[in-house]
């Protein structure tokens, strides 16, 4: 039986896709579960096969040729028609299985999503839930995720993109802390007390730069890479945040300060690479979390903590008063 010709391997392309996203062979190679030697074997298949050189390495890595750069349209529309293939045969399948990535804001990820989707791994027994909670930006192009909740619409072509909810972001701060600090009245007032924010040079989405919004005067003092880090310099009782409504729900000793004057309103959008969403558990897993979200829009939207606090509010500055 003759051998098959390099050039009809079209496993190579699987690696020169995991390269082209990654930037190493190292990292390629941990993506799909193999050693970098492999990989390495791979991509001088199919540079061979092509007689071209792929990518350029230097010190900090793999970078395309204008030849990769080429073949990098050809190995997407390879992998999108192996999807396709699969997707049209999982539509069939009465069980829903394999991993689904999901990539979402620290604290989407962390306080809303995390304590829910057991409900869907459930129902599916052989589905597998990856929340990837951080603060970034994933790339679905480089499958960091299958599914990617952000702070704004896809600007890829092959992206489909739904908004999921808007939701308000209020000053907070513990009853101890408006106890025992200087009165807070109006809007002026905030820039004489300490706030935790964002590291600006930090910043994943330009969504993110609050204070400018509320008052340039304001000036964090205490500040992180991350929301999850000033929540809880919030619950310090030494300082004020802003924070999303949906995630100052989960602690009751944090009250909204000026929740009239205060109030911004962001949005939350979920993406899903056009070749990958018709694919069974993608699906499953997109339509839970956008069923998910809109059944606690009111919790998105403050609309009954922000009562409550309001009310609790009132109450303490009346008795200061």
């Amino acid at each position: 039986m003759p051998s098959r010709k390099p050039a009809e391997n079209w496993d190579d392309f699987r690696y020169f896709l995991a390269v082209a996203r990654t930037g190493t062979l190292s990292a390629a190679a941990e993506r799909l579960g193999t050693e970098h030697t492999t990989v390495s074997r791979h991509i001088q298949s199919l540079e061979n096969a092509l007689k071209s050189r792929l990518f350029h390495k230097s010190n900090i890595g793999y970078e395309l040729t204008e030849v990769g750069r080429r073949v990098l349209e050809t190995a997407e529309a390879i992998e999108s028609a192996y999807v396709l293939s699969k997707a049209a045969a999982d539509h069939d399948s009465v069980e829903i299985e394999g991993v689904v990535r999901i990539g979402a804001p620290d604290a989407f990820g962390s306080v809303f999503l995390a304590p829910r989707v057991q409900e869907l791994t459930e129902k599916n027994p052989r589905l597998e839930i990856e929340i990837f909670a951080a603060p970034r930006v994933f790339s679905l192009w480089k499958r960091e995720a299958d599914i990617a909740i952000s702070l704004s619409g896809a600007e890829h072509m092959r992206v489909a993109s739904r908004r999921l909810t808007d939701y308000r972001l209020f000053v907070y701060a513990t009853k101890g802390y408006l106890e025992t600090s200087p009165k807070i009245r109006t809007v002026a007032d905030l820039a004489s007390h300490p706030f935790a924010g964002y590291v600006e040079e930090g910043l994943f989405a330009p969504e993110l730069n609050y204070f400018n919004v509320i008052s340039p005067d304001l000036l964090p003092r205490v500040r992180s890479t991350a929301l999850l880090p000033q929540v809880f310099a919030t619950l310090g009782g030494r300082t004020l945040g802003i924070l999303p409504a949906y995630v100052a729900a989960s602690f009751p000793e944090l009250t909204p300060v000026l929740p009239k004057a205060v109030s911004l309103v962001r949005s939350f959008h979920m993406q899903v690479n056009e070749d990958h969403r018709k694919a069974a558990n993608i699906r499953v897993v997109a339509n839970f979390v956008a069923d998910l979200v809109q059944s606690h829009r009111s919790l998105f939207m403050g609309v009954l903590r922000r009562a409550q606090n309001e009310e609790r509010y009132l109450a303490l500055f009346e008795v200061r008063r």
